[in-house]
C-alpha cells in the first residue's frame, strides 16, 4: 500500500448517515497501524430536486449553502469520532462539491487507500446501482479501495486475511497488499487459487491443475520470505471463485482481490469477481484496481 518513508493520507469517505462509523473506524486504525495522516472527506454532491407540492423551490445559493451546512456538521461529527478513536494519528477534513465518485477518484491519486463504507441492507442497489460509489470508484482509483460493511462482523481466531491468487500483475499486487496486511495484524494469511471447471471440462485436468498448484506456489514465494511472520496457508479450491473467497472469507480480518487480471490458464477473472464478493463478503473487501497496480 505504501512504501518507506511515503507519507500519502488514508482517505475514508464518510457517509451522509451519521450512525454509520465502521469505515472511519477501520481507516482511523490502519492509519494508526501505518503511521500515516487520515484525510476525512464529505463529497456533498450537487443540489437535486426535494421539494414537495406546489412550494417554490429555493434559490441554488440558499440549496447549496443548506448542503454545505449539513455537510460541514457531518464532517465535524467525523472527525472528533475518528479523533477520539485515534487521537494520536495526524487528521484532517476535506468538504468537497461534486460527485462522490468523482472526488474521492481525484483523492485517490495521492493517497495509500481509500476507504468507503457499505451496508447489507440491498447489496444489489448499493453496489451496482445509479447511487453507487464503490464500483465506479474501483474502476478508475489509483490506490486500493477498501469497502467496509456495515455493521462490522464477528472474526475469528487465529485472526486470517484472504486473498484471490491468479497469476495476473494486478493479483500479484493484491498478494503484495495482503502480506502487508497480515503482518501489520499479526495474523495468519490464506492465499487461494481458484480452479473454476468450465462447461466442457476437459479430461485430464491433473496437468493444467499441477501448473496452477505451481503458479500459487511461485507467486507466494518470494512475499512469504519478506514477511516470515506470517503464516501462510496456500490452496487450489475448486469452485467458482466469487463463493469460495466469500466463504473462505466469512470470518476473515479482510478479502483482498484485484480487479481485471486474469491467469494464464483458466484462472480467476477478477474484474468480476470483485465486484461479486462485494455482494457477498461479510468482511471488509480490499481491491486493488488496475491503475494501481
Amino acid at each position: 500500500m505504501t512504501s518507506t518513508g511515503d507519507r500519502r493520507p488514508i482517505v475514508v469517505g464518510i457517509s451522509p448517515d451519521p450512525a454509520l462509523r465502521t469505515a472511519p473506524a477501520w481507516a482511523a486504525d490502519e492509519a494508526a497501524r501505518r503511521r500515516l495522516p487520515l484525510r476525512v472527506v464529505h463529497a456533498e454532491g450537487l443540489p437535486t430536486g426535494g421539494y414537495r407540492g406546489r412550494e417554490v423551490p429555493p434559490s441554488w445559493e440558499e440549496w447549496n449553502a443548506a448542503l454545505h451546512k449539513a455537510g460541514r456538521h457531518l464532517l465535524d461529527e467525523a472527525m472528533a469520532f475518528v479523533a477520539a478513536r485515534q487521537p494520536d494519528v495526524e487528521t484532517e477534513g476535506l468538504l468537497a462539491e461534486g460527485d462522490p465518485v468523482w472526488v474521492l477518484r481525484e483523492q485517490s491519486r495521492a493517497a495509500s487507500a481509500v476507504v468507503l463504507g457499505s451496508r447489507h441492507l440491498s447489496r444489489s442497489q448499493e453496489v451496482l446501482g445509479s447511487a453507487s460509489v464503490a464500483v465506479p470508484l474501483m474502476a478508475h482509483a489509483r490506490c486500493p479501495v477498501v469497502v467496509v460493511p456495515e455493521p462490522e462482523h464477528v472474526t475469528q481466531e487465529p485472526a486470517y486475511f484472504v486473498v484471490g491468487v491468479d497469476g495476473s500483475e494486478r493479483g500479484a499486487a493484491a498478494v503484495d497488499l495482503a502480506f502487508e496486511e497480515a503482518a501489520l495484524r499479526g495474523a495468519e494469511l490464506r492465499a487461494l487459487y481458484v480452479w473454476e471447471a468450465g462447461p466442457l471440462r476437459i479430461f485430464d485436468e491433473y496437468q493444467p491443475q499441477q501448473e496452477a498448484r505451481r503458479l500459487l506456489s511461485e507467486v507466494v514465494a518470494g512475499r512469504q520470505a519478506r514477511y516470515p511472520e506470517v503464516d501462510l496457508r496456500h490452496e487450489l479450491v475448486v469452485g467458482h471463485p466469487v463463493e469460495v473467497l466469500a466463504d473462505a472469507s466469512a470470518h476473515a480480518l479482510g478479502l483482498v482481490v484485484g480487479t481485471r487480471g486474469r491467469g494464464g490458464f483458466a484462472g480467476m477473472l477478477l474484474g468480476s469477481v470483485s465486484q461479486g464478493v462485494l455482494h457477498h463478503a461479510r468482511c471488509p473487501v480490499l481491491v486493488v484496481p488496475a491503475a494501481a497496480a
